[in-house]
C-alpha cells in the first residue's frame, strides 16, 4: 500500500466522519436552523474530503473533472435547499411579512 493509499483512506474516513458529525447535529440540535447549519457545514466538508480521496485514486482527468462536478453540483444544491428550508421555516415562525 502505497502513501497516496494511505492518504486517500485517511480523508474518506474523515469525510465519513464528518458526514456522521452532520447526521448528529441533524438528530440532536433543538430548531430548524441549527439543525440546516450542521447539517450543511459538515455535509459540505465531508463530501469535499470524499471527493479529494476519490481524486487522489483516479486514474485520469477526466475522471477527476468528474469528481469536481459532483462536488459543486453537491455543494450547489446543499446551499439551495438549505435557503429554501430557513426562508420557509422563517416565514412559519414569523408569520407572512
Amino acid at each position: 500500500m502505497s502513501a497516496l493509499d494511505v492518504v486517500a483512506v485517511v480523508l474518506l474516513v474523515a469525510g465519513c466522519a464528518f458526514y456522521g458529525a452532520g447526521t448528529v447535529g441533524l438528530l440532536r440540535f433543538p430548531d430548524v436552523f441549527t439543525r440546516l447549519h450542521a447539517l450543511t457545514k459538515a455535509d459540505n466538508v465531508g463530501l469535499f474530503l470524499v471527493c479529494l480521496s476519490m481524486a487522489l485514486l483516479a486514474d485520469g482527468i477526466r475522471t477527476v473533472l468528474l469528481i469536481l462536478l459532483v462536488w459543486v453540483s453537491g455543494l450547489v444544491t446543499a446551499t439551495t435547499s438549505a435557503t429554501l428550508l430557513a426562508r420557509h421555516a422563517r416565514s412559519t415562525v414569523e408569520g407572512p411579512s
